[in-house]
Formats: C-alpha cells, structure tokens, sequence
C-alpha cells in the first residue's frame, strides 16, 4: 500500500481519529510501544485525537504521544470516572459527560474514523458498536483493528464463526479494515474515506444515537 504524507492527510478528509484502548496498560510492552508510535503519527500528521479521557494506560500513552507530536487531544469522559489519575494534562481538551451514551455520542460526533487498539471489555464494546453502526448503514466512518502482535484475532475468528453459522448474511456484512502495522493505519484510514467518497457515502447519514 502506498504511503499518503502527513501533509496531505491533515489537509483532506480525516481530521480527527477517535482511538479506543485500554484505560489499563496490559501486560505486553508490544501494545505500549504500538499506543505511542500511533500517537506520534496522529500528531505528526497534524490530526486530533479523540479519545475515552484518562490519562491512564494505553488511553494515557497514546494521549501524551499526541500532544507531545504536537496534536490536539480530545478527552471524553463521564463525570463518575473523574479522579485525580484521571485528571487531564491542562494541554489537552477534557469534556465531562454525565454518562456512558453521551460520551460514546461525542466521540462518534467529533471523529472522522475510529481505531481500535487492544484493551478490555469497553473497548470492544465501543469498537462492535461502531461496527453495527456501519453494517446497519448509519455511516461510513473507516473503523480499523489494530491487530498488534495478533490481539483482535480470537475477535476476527469469532466473526467468521458467526458468518459460517448464518448470523452475518453478505447482504448486511461487517464492514473494518485489519492493520498488523501501526504505520499502516492512517494510509488504509485515508483510501477508505476516498472510496467512500468516491460512491457518494455521507460521514454520518443519520444521527446514530440508540
């Protein structure tokens, strides 16, 4: 695949790239090395981070990445998560929702794609949502799995289980994109949005809101 620079990537169809991950850092130094260097290729391409707030774990690696690349960090998070750990840097933007709907609202509403890298049961919760939004065709927003070191994979295999079981039909397929390379991530976010806009998609066709 080839590579799109940063410059073109901050001045066309992404702006912002909504990362979910761990709030936990896990016990691979794979997966903390992997949240940094996305957060430096955010903020190198100029892009905003949009993310669940906490500065804490991979979402805490990721978010300093971007700021210090020099890209702005969105921080969404509900006020019963807020605590001194989790407390945002004054260089980043912290907005406090009263619960868990409003904060997945605004991170759908401030993002132009979203990325999943290994994390818990919130994470995949996010990551599935936005994956039913796109199979339900409520819009048409990249979503990528950062499969680093084969993380997604028992996911990845759940989901052939379920077409081979009739639960996933090719009319009404799970539509994402696997990266086994962080540097692959932003080039496969960008031709996806092209093609997508290339067959006439909208971003958002209707309020997504459940």
């Amino acid at each position: 695949m080839t590579a799109i620079s940063s410059e073109a990537l901050s001045t066309r169809r992404i702006r912002t790239i909504c990362v979910y991950c761990g709030s936990s850092a896990g016990a691979e130094p794979l997966h903390h090395e992997a949240a940094r260097k996305l957060g430096t290729i955010i903020g190198k391409a100029g892009l905003g981070l949009v993310y669940g707030g906490s500065n804490m774990g991979l979402m805490g690696m990721i978010a300093g990445a971007v700021a210090e690349a020099g890209g702005k960090v969105t921080g969404i998070i509900p006020d019963f998560l807020i605590n001194e750990k989790n407390t945002l840097k004054a260089d980043h933007e912290q907005i406090v929702v009263p619960d868990m709907h409003t904060r997945k609202r605004l991170m759908f509403e401030r993002a132009d794609a979203f990325v999943a890298l290994p994390g818990g049961i919130g994470t995949l919760e996010e990551l599935v949502e936005q994956m039913t939004w796109v199979q339900l065709e409520r819009h048409s927003k990249p979503v990528v799995l950062a499969d680093i070191g084969g993380f997604w994979r028992p996911l990845l295999a759940l989901f052939a289980h379920m077409r081979e079981q009739g639960f996933i039909h090719s009319r009404f397929e799970v539509r994402y994109l696997v990266a086994e390379k962080i540097e692959d991530i932003l080039p496969m976010i960008e031709t996806a949005a092209a093609e997508a806009e290339r067959r006439g998609l909208k971003k958002e066709t209707i309020d997504p809101r459940l």
